[in-house]
């Protein structure tokens, strides 16, 4: 990261902001928090984290007006956990639509076996396509996931988790990537993510 980065953290009410704002301190990057619909167009890099349900998730961004603003970024936008299933079309979490940046469904994690709800620790991420995102990364990488919803696999789906079955663990859609795990919980693998999403 030569350049230097404009990065703004969308408040939607998650409850990682600030582990995810100390996380790109580490990286030397400091971020703002805003719901400003001009501050956030205005940024080289934005984040959406959350920690929460889908539902007062999409409410507080309709609230602020930002669903139309999201939508329309055009520079690189990181979803993260909830983040990510809110950039999906539809959430059964609230049986709520979302922003629709990423084609796809979020469902509930259905416990089976040793499969409990939520799924929670550290998994292996299976790399489905090669992206810039990947980068300086083993080709053997685990991150550390916390999360009752998710969406399946597919088309848009750089790496899977298995848990059951394969769910999207990255996704991108153009300039809209997603991670459903932590990265700023994931230690060497989740802040070298970061720094290759902010290299962008």
């Amino acid at each position: 990261m030569s350049t230097p980065r404009d990065v703004v953290l969308v408040d939607a009410g998650g409850t990682n902001i600030g582990s995810v704002r100390y996380a790109l301190e580490r990286l030397g990057v400091h971020a703002t928090t805003s719901d400003d619909g001009g501050r956030i167009r205005s940024a080289s890099h934005v984040i959406l984290p959350g920690v929460g349900a889908a539902g007062p998730g999409m409410a507080r961004l309709r609230a602020s007006g930002l669903v139309d603003v999201l939508r329309g970024l055009r520079q690189p936008v990181l979803g993260v956990c909830l983040g990510m299933q809110l950039l999906f079309e539809h959430s059964e979490e609230g049986d709520v639509d979302c922003l629709g940046v990423v084609r796809g469904r979020v469902r509930r994690l259905v416990p089976g076996g040793q499969r409990r709800v939520p799924h929670m620790g550290w998994n292996r991420l299976e790399r489905r396509r090669d992206d810039a995102l990947f980068a300086g990364l083993e080709p053997v990488a685990h991150a550390y996931f916390v999360h009752g919803y998710a969406a399946p696999a597919d088309a848009s789906t750089l790496a899977s988790v298995d848990y059951g079955a394969p769910l999207a663990a990255v996704v991108r859609a153009g300039n809209f990537v997603g991670m459903q795990f932590h990265p700023e919980r994931s230690a060497a693998v989740g802040a070298r993510l970061l720094a290759n999403f902010l290299a962008a």
